[in-house]
């Protein structure tokens, strides 16, 4: 048995010692793959989180980071004392990644109810762009309303802050601000010639969305906002305001057509009011009509009938063939029959000194005294005027009116454009030149902004702009075309006009332009407007009745607003009784009832 136990141990051992080395080659290979595993996966760890930690963290960033852009706000818009005429207020647009919502599709009913639209027409329209990421679905809502949309938690629903103009004034000041779209860039009017300097530049940053699409954390801004630039303008809204209201009242009363009223500051050039009815709220710009929306004191042309001949008269004193008395002017029987054509006035007035004519508005007059001036005289003065260009004013879409080269003007024709027929001006154009008489001949281009750079230029001397400014004053004197244009303890220098309008087949029998030019006061005259009423079709047509007392009530508010020391105190007339109108035959009317400016006869060129 002792023997068998003894032969058993070696056995054991003999095994022990064969298989021994081989498990602890294999141990130690185990071993060895456990640690390369191990050295590798801290190898890569470090990678990852070391070598190239930056890389990998943007590739999975680039799932959820997005670039969003940072609104800024529009610049506001001022009028010349600080009063707001343009603000920009935020708002919020709700945005939706269309896929996202479509599917959670049952809670489409929900998301329409809240924006109001109907439920199929918006998952039509979501399915439409399914493959894009960013869609509208609602501009500019009310904070609080776009917040209740994002209240709701509906996936793939997002709000963006934007900002929509406002316009304090609303129709009052809409045709010289003109109006923004919804991504507030400007379309018409001041707002679209000064866009680059009111919208400012967007910025943009970049942020980490949640897969709702979130914001979660605002990684890095990309670049900065500019807001946008503040703009001062000329305008007086008050003033403004004024004549508003009684352009409004005027054509309500004559029922015309359209009306247009500008004035101007002498001394600057600068628009201190421009109107024009019918108007629209920029608020609401979808409510109106391209018709309305047009500011006609800059882009609509007239002929400006009787407003022209003070012009015409600074060509004729210019001349030296022509002084306010002399020569006299024969306009006996109130017609003259020249090359075919009846020229003819109202009323008889006999023989006239060229202040006379100015007074009584005498077409015959006129006539006479272009067809004794030289041709290129007269056109040079027309033309230093502005007659035929753009004012240089920097509003979108000004008209340049028409005026032809005088080499091509045949006798006829220049006698008609003594009186106003033949050529065409915008309104702005016609207060511009009566601003060059009031500033003793020096022109301004019109200008929106306040203290704006405007270099002067003399146009005709001082001693003439002087004698034209007293020829006007006869106008709103006894016995004249213009006594509804007097303003209470002012004086007052301007010109009628009535102008018949012309058409397809010549001129209109009962169509009419209604206009009166003025400045006050005349004596130191700071302030220029004109007044235009197109076809007015109840009661009278004449613009010494239809016009003149807009200006009047407009400019006598205007010059107590701005504080201009009365000259004419007690007094309608500087002087008292008119001298020079040189009336030495002829009719004469009642001193406080306005004669008829007389239109020229329908068949005129």
């Amino acid at each position: 048995m002792s023997w068998r136990k003894h032969e058993v141990a070696p056995s054991r051992q003999g095994r022990h010692r064969g298989t021994g080395p081989s498990a602890r080659r294999r141990m130690v290979l185990v071993v060895g793959l456990l640690s390369l595993a191990s050295i590798g996966l801290v190898a890569r760890a470090f990678d990852l989180q070391v070598v190239r930690k930056q890389f990998y963290q943007r590739q999975g960033d680039a799932r959820f980071l997005r670039e969003m852009p940072i609104p800024v706000s529009r610049g506001t818009i001022f009028d010349r004392n600080g009063e707001p005429l343009a603000v920009s207020t935020p708002v919020m647009s709700v945005w939706a990644n269309p896929s996202e919502v479509l599917d959670n599709e049952e809670r489409i009913p929900q998301l329409a109810r809240a924006l109001g639209v109907d439920a199929a027409e918006l998952k039509a329209r979501l399915a439409q762009r399914y493959d894009r990421e960013f869609v509208y679905l609602r501009r500019q809502m009310s904070p609080g309303a776009a917040q209740a949309v994002l209240d709701l938690g509906i996936p793939g629903i997002n709000g963006q802050r934007e900002f929509k103009r406002f316009y304090p004034s609303g129709e009052v000041t809409a045709h010289v601000l003109g109006f923004t779209n919804i991504d507030d860039h400007g379309q018409e009017g001041l707002e679209l010639a000064y866009d680059d300097w009111l919208s400012g530049k967007p910025g943009a940053k970049r942020v980490i969305r949640d897969r709702m699409g979130h914001v979660v954390e605002d990684v890095e801004q990309v670049r900065a906002p500019k807001p946008g630039q503040n703009l001062t303008l000329s305008i007086d809204r008050r003033i403004q305001f004024l004549a508003y209201s009684e352009l409004k009242v005027a054509l309500e009363k004559f029922q015309a057509d359209s009306g247009s009223m500008v004035i101007l500051d002498v001394r600057t050039g600068e628009v201190l009011a421009m109107v024009n009815q019918p108007t629209y709220n920029p608020n609401a710009v979808n409510d109106s009509k391209p018709d309305q929306r047009r500011n006609r004191a800059m882009t609509d042309v007239l002929e400006p009938g009787s407003t022209v001949k003070p012009i015409l008269m600074a060509a004729a004193l210019s001349s030296g063939k022509f002084t306010p008395s002399s020569p006299l002017i024969d306009t006996t029987n109130g017609h003259w029959f020249f090359q075919g054509h009846d020229i003819h006035d109202t009323h008889n007035w006999g023989v006239l000194t060229p202040t006379g004519v100015i007074t009584k508005s005498s077409n015959v007059g006129a006539a006479h005294i272009a067809t004794q001036l030289d041709t290129s005289l007269m056109y040079d003065t027309y033309r230093a005027f502005g007659f035929g260009s753009s004012t240089d004013s920097g509003f979108p879409g000004e008209a340049s009116g028409y005026l032809k080269i005088g080499r091509d003007w045949r006798p006829l024709e220049k006698a008609i454009m003594g009186y106003g027929y033949g050529l065409n001006v915008t309104v702005l154009q016609l207060a511009n030149a009566y601003a060059t008489i009031a500033d003793g001949g020096v022109m301004h281009d019109p200008s929106f902004i306040k203290n704006d750079d405007n270099p002067a230029r003399q146009i005709i001397s001082p001693k003439v702009a002087h004698e034209l400014i007293q020829m006007m004053e006869t106008v709103t004197g006894p016995g004249s075309t213009a006594p509804q244009a007097r303003i209470a303890n002012y004086s007052v220098a301007g010109k009628t006009g009535t102008a018949h309008k012309a058409n397809a087949g010549g001129y209109a029998k009962s169509s009419y332009t209604s206009a009166f030019a003025g400045i006050v006061p005349a004596t130191d005259p700071r302030l220029v407007g004109v007044v235009v009423i197109d076809n007015p079709r109840k009661g009278s047509y004449y613009g010494g009745v239809v016009s003149a007392p807009v200006f009047a009530k407009v400019m006598g508010g205007a010059l107590r607003l701005l504080d201009v020391a009365p000259d004419n105190i007690g007094r309608w007339y500087v002087g008292g009784p008119l001298q020079g109108t040189g009336g030495l035959a002829g009719s004469q009317a009642p001193a406080d009832k306005p004669i008829d400016d007389a239109p020229v006869d329908e068949g005129a060129p």
